[in-house]
């Protein structure tokens, strides 16, 4: 291993997190995850290697990371950057047969179980599922307000399940198949990472049982509330990464867009204009760092002078405050306004990777090549495009509203 391998390797963070190892080519070729990366990546510099480890230690050049805030959430993000990538060392991962899957079966009262396996039929499949043990935790908190069929074949009388309320008796009738349709609907949203439903419920079970001096029974369903959240909040976390990481193949960016600031302008009939810039870092919002541009030299409706005017504005600050710049611009428009940010870039000397992103087919632009970009609506990089841009888009209006209003009433 090179020095200059060793000295990255002796800076890692002492914290959770997942490592990609590049070759000459830069190409991942082994994705693994870690409760402290410095420790983990450490254990690579002993000399006891394993054959196969040193085999894969002679082809790696480069290494890169990424923290997480748990160890969970490093397991998360590994299998998910595995399924991306596909590196060559990571056998057992690259198969999604090794994860759990929650089926729900093709039928009239369809049954919801656990498999590792999927068959070839009608049935939906949600997942895999990185942590089988927390997949089971959940079921077992939202069966207990959702009861569903979990038998492979139904029954002709009442099972155990059945008996104790956590089955709604489907075989004997107990519920139209319209109703129940509705609940397994409401569970794969749960498991989705739509718990938001759920946790309402629970409050509202909480606060009664609360009221009622229930203390035994309000202090389970906030143990189930707790958890219920806790995977929220993992999943939440987790997710930013996965688009960050898509963007960064899609727009073909040398690194990750860890800090992305937005623009969009504003005027009706060219009155009032005004233009917003908005931040985000690590795909979440910083509103602290938002900013709003008055339009001061543009006295017509030309969107594209104004847009000129905030980007040369907001980039010649930067510059004399020698302040950081984004990793990503990225502008509400097409392609003619991707090409006015990019001649005002290149008027200060600076070069920004940029993208913009139309409104209506949503397509996107970036400066490597003439055609758009087009993705799928369900495209988790443009998911993340599309809160970046309304983000925007809200912010300019409401600074807008502002100047109208000042304007009408003097304040």
């Amino acid at each position: 291993m090179n020095n200059k391998l060793k000295e990255k390797i002796a800076s890692m963070p002492d914290a959770p997190g997942v490592y990609l190892m590049k070759d000459t080519q830069d190409k991942v070729i082994y994705i693994g995850k870690a409760k402290s990366l410095k420790k983990r990546l450490n254990s690579y510099l002993r000399q006891d290697l394993s054959t196969k480890t040193v085999a894969l230690m002679e082809k790696v050049c480069d290494i890169e990371y990424r923290s997480t805030a748990t160890e969970a959430m490093a397991l998360l993000l590994e299998a998910n950057l595995v399924h991306q990538y596909k590196p060559r060392y990571n056998v057992s991962l690259r198969d999604d047969k090794s994860f759990p899957f929650v089926k729900i079966t093709r039928e009239k009262f369809p049954g919801l179980y656990i498999t590792r396996k999927k068959d070839p039929d009608a049935a939906r499949y949600l997942g895999p599922y990185t942590n089988v043990k927390l997949l089971r935790q959940a079921l077992k908190v939202i069966r207990r307000h959702f009861p569903y069929r979990s038998c492979r074949k139904m029954p002709k009388e009442p099972c155990l399940y059945g008996r104790i309320n956590l089955c709604p008796l489907c075989c004997v009738g107990k519920i139209s198949a319209e109703e129940y349709a509705k609940r397994l609907k409401d569970i794969s949203l749960i498991l989705e990472g739509k718990a938001d439903s759920l946790i309402k419920k629970l409050t509202r079970g909480l606060q009664m049982a609360a009221r009622e001096l229930k203390f035994e029974e309000a202090a389970k369903i906030r143990d189930q509330i707790s958890a219920l959240s806790a995977m929220e909040r993992a999943r939440a976390c987790a997710s930013p990464y996965l688009e960050l990481e898509e963007l960064k193949e899609l727009l073909k960016l040398k690194s990750l867009p860890e800090r992305i600031e937005a623009f969009d302008i504003s005027n009706i009939s060219g009155r009032q204009a005004c233009g917003s810039m908005v931040a985000f870092c690590s795909g979440l919002s910083d509103k602290d760092n938002y900013r709003r541009f008055r339009i001061k030299s543009v006295h017509s409706i030309d969107d594209y002078a104004m847009l000129a005017e905030v980007v040369r504005r907001r980039y010649a600050k930067l510059i004399a405050l020698k302040l950081p710049l984004p990793d990503l611009i990225l502008i509400d428009g097409g392609r003619g306004h991707l090409l006015t940010a990019q001649k005002e870039l290149k008027a200060l000397n600076l070069k920004i990777p940029l993208a913009s992103i139309a409104k209506r087919e949503e397509n996107i632009y970036i400066e490597a090549q003439d055609t758009p970009i087009k993705l799928k609506s369900d495209t988790p990089a443009l998911n993340l495009l599309r809160r970046i841009r309304d983000e925007a888009h809200r912010f300019a209006i409401s600074y807008h509203h502002i100047l109208r209003r000042k304007e009408v009433i003097g304040k």
